[in-house]
C-alpha cells in the first residue's frame, strides 16, 4: 500500500531538522526523566512523517500542506 503524501517540501524539512535535534538531546543526555521518552518518541515520529512525507494526522484531519494534493 502506498502512502500518499501530503506533506509539502518545507514541513518535511522541518520535520526532519526537528527529530534529529531531539533524538541528539535524547542520545546526547540533554533530556532525563519522563521528557527523555517524550523527546525521543516525538524525535522518531518526526523523522519518521519527514522522510515518508505522509502524516496520519493530516490524512486523519483531511488537510494537507502539500500543493495539489487530492
Amino acid at each position: 500500500m502506498k502512502l500518499p503524501q501530503n506533506e509539502s517540501t518545507m514541513d518535511r524539512i522541518v520535520r526532519i531538522v526537528l527529530g534529529v535535534i531531539l533524538l541528539a538531546a535524547v542520545a546526547a543526555g540533554a533530556a532525563t526523566g519522563p521528557w527523555l521518552y517524550v523527546a525521543g518518541v516525538v524525535g522518531v515520529l518526526a523523522l519518521l512523517t519527514g522522510l515518508l512525507g505522509f502524516c496520519p494526522l493530516y490524512a486523519l484531519l483531511r488537510i494537507s500542506t502539500r500543493p495539489n494534493y487530492r
